[in-house]
């Protein structure tokens, strides 16, 4: 109840910026004071933590322009879409999913909204999700959870940056919104359907923890015909699922022979798989100005996997290659 009143007085005053996060023993969900949901001042709002979002039917935020929800409940499904379309200047939104929260459908429906993060954890389980951001520049979703019935996400034409990591099968509407993106971070449960390009893509990071790896390599190889940078990695918390066996395409990719400079792999075993895929790079990459290896501690001697890389044919005679 004190912060409850606190949270009132300081909406009643105009605040401009509030952060609130309860840390609740014995632990209880704690609501909101109704006056919270139609200031008039409020740009910066961030809830976390034992809060139930009980969204009153009138609502109305005029100048919130960033939201961040991270592990609070959702007094029913409405409650979210609710509150974001009643935001009108919103700008920058992250939801960070509570793992014992019953809310099974996600909607997110802002035209204004410029970055979004979305983070369901694992073993949730979502029924659906519905992303209708047009304006929106900067994308992270991870999902490690299934999605049962629906995913439905709209294209994004102003896109400039996706951090995509999921890891539920219905990837098709998921891929497609992202198609105008310029800088790309993914890690993909499944292989997405052939026929789409990603006619902007400049800078690729791939991480190479999935069994699928290597074929989605190629495809994304295959549809990004203006690709500039190359980035082979493990994500945060990802972990390297043994030896991928490197199988090229029956044609060289079109930007490996017009566009592509840099290439860089971290975590290099030099196993055969990785060994293969590297010497290809090398081999057929035109337009190649550097080449970065990182090696990892594995079995093979550094100079043994150094050698194998120096003394292979490259197609760029003026490439750097780096090795460390």
């Amino acid at each position: 109840q004190v912060i409850k009143w606190i949270v009132a007085t300081a909406v009643s005053r105009n605040v401009r910026e509030l952060d609130i996060s309860y840390s609740s023993y014995p632990e209880k969900l704690n609501t909101l004071p109704s006056n919270l949901y139609t200031s008039k001042s409020l740009v910066v709002l961030k809830l976390s933590d034992w809060i139930l979002l009980a969204v009153p039917p009138m609502v109305c935020l005029p100048s919130l322009k960033t939201l961040q929800l991270q592990q609070v409940a959702y007094f029913n499904e409405e409650s979210l879409q609710r509150l974001l379309s009643n935001c009108p200047a919103l700008e920058e939104l992250k939801v960070d999913i509570w793992k014992d929260d019953n809310t099974r459908k996600f909607t997110i429906v802002v035209p204004s909204l410029q970055r979004l993060s979305l983070f369901i954890p694992f073993d949730y389980g979502i029924d659906g999700l519905v992303i209708k951001t047009p304006s929106l520049k900067y994308f992270k979703l991870r999902i490690h959870s299934s999605i049962s019935h629906y995913c439905l996400v709209e294209h994004m034409p102003n896109l400039i940056e996706a951090y995509i990591d999921v890891e539920f099968p219905d990837i098709k509407s998921l891929i497609e919104s992202i198609t105008s993106v310029k800088r790309l971070e993914i890690c993909l449960e499944v292989l997405y359907e052939e026929g789409i390009v990603f006619s902007q893509l400049e800078h690729l990071k791939l991480c190479r923890c999935k069994d699928c790896t290597s074929n989605l390599l190629v495809r994304l190889l295959k549809d990004s015909p203006n690709l500039r940078v190359l980035d082979l990695y493990e994500m945060i918390d990802h972990y390297y699922c043994g030896i991928i066996p490197w199988n090229p395409p029956s044609t060289v990719p079109a930007c490996m022979l017009s566009s592509l400079q840099i290439f860089n792999w971290s975590a290099y075993s030099g196993v055969p798989g990785e060994r293969d895929l590297a010497i290809y790079m090398l081999k057929n990459a035109s337009h190649l100005k550097t080449a970065t290896i990182l090696s990892d501690e594995c079995d093979i001697p550094e100079l043994e996997m150094l050698k194998e890389l120096a003394f292979s044919s490259r197609a760029s005679t003026t490439c750097e290659f780096i090795f460390d």
